[in-house]
């Protein structure tokens, strides 16, 4: 668990899920800071340099958005779920003047977030307040069909709330996407695999490719962890994985086609009738000092 709240780590009781934001500052890196939520490590950032990616699978997400397109160059996303805004400040560092909205359901979180880790003048970030769901249906037509970058990263404590979790909700939120826009979840899931495995089946039901990146030993089912789902309309350029492999973190294992569909044989697609919550972790994992991976 993390300590206790003191002048040093500031902290709020979220409004929506009860659960306490605190703060932190990395004992080892100067200038960065943890989000820790309900004793969850949620976010890390590095104030004096946005572009150093701490959590295993936002390195992996990191390294999908550099291969967007061309290398620095804005791009439009819409990032469904706050957190401490880690890749929102990544893209406004690494691709200035992208345009980014961040729909984030606990107010407090985005207050106390932005009162204590400030966001950088130059990024063009609009947050809206409210749950992702209700707030995709709700966001301007003129963005729908234009967005280059959507990223799924939805936790109420260390778990992802059953409703944007099925088809229907991947249909609604896939649909602002650009013809070859890309889709980025994040999946926390263990032994043996049955939640990861329904997501891979239910993307791929909305969208017409899919990828999966993970920690090796994630993906064998051995342990928990965060899986990383690619998902386009359009072909995901396979010449990708190798680059995506080499950039680790490592050990790394990357599944598409043929592999991927032998992955999730047999998981069903979730609809709204049937979705659930993400497993929860056992609270050994994310001890004081240690990081979600």
């Amino acid at each position: 668990m993390s300590p206790n709240p003191t002048p040093q780590n500031p902290s709020v009781v979220l409004s929506e899920s009860g659960y306490l934001a605190i703060v932190e500052p990395d004992r080892f890196v100067p200038g960065a800071y943890q989000l820790v939520v309900d004793g969850t490590p949620q976010s890390h950032v590095n104030l004096d340099d946005p572009s150093q990616l701490f959590f295993e699978y936002i390195q992996r997400m990191g390294n999908v958005i550099d291969l967007i397109g061309e290398p620095g160059q804005p791009i439009t996303a819409v990032h469904l779920g706050a957190g401490a805004l880690t890749l929102p400040r990544y893209i406004a560092y690494t691709r200035p003047g992208s345009r980014q909205q961040v729909v984030e359901l606990e107010s407090r979180l985005v207050d106390l977030v932005r009162e204590q880790l400030p966001l950088p003048r130059y990024a063009q970030i609009r947050i809206r307040h409210g749950d992702a769901r209700e707030v995709v249906g709700k966001l301007p037509n003129g963005l729908r069909g234009e967005v280059d970058l959507l990223v799924v990263d939805i936790f109420s404590g260390s778990r992802t709330p059953a409703h944007v979790t099925s088809a229907e909700f991947y249909r609604s939120a896939v649909s602002l996407l650009k013809p070859d826009g890309i889709v980025l979840v994040n999946v926390a899931d263990g032994p043996p695999l049955s939640f990861a495995r329904s997501q891979v089946s239910t993307l791929g039901s909305v969208v017409e490719n899919v990828a999966a990146l993970a920690e090796t030993q994630v993906l064998k089912g051995r342990r928990f962890g965060n899986v990383v789902l690619v998902g386009s309309n359009s072909p995901l350029p396979l010449e990708w994985l190798p680059r995506l492999l080499a950039s680790g973190p490592h050990p790394a294992k990357a599944v598409a086609g043929e592999e991927l569909r032998t992955f999730a044989a047999g998981a069903p697609i979730v609809t709204d009738a049937t979705s659930v919550p993400s497993p929860p972790p056992a609270r050994s994992i994310f001890q004081s000092g240690t990081r979600r991976d």
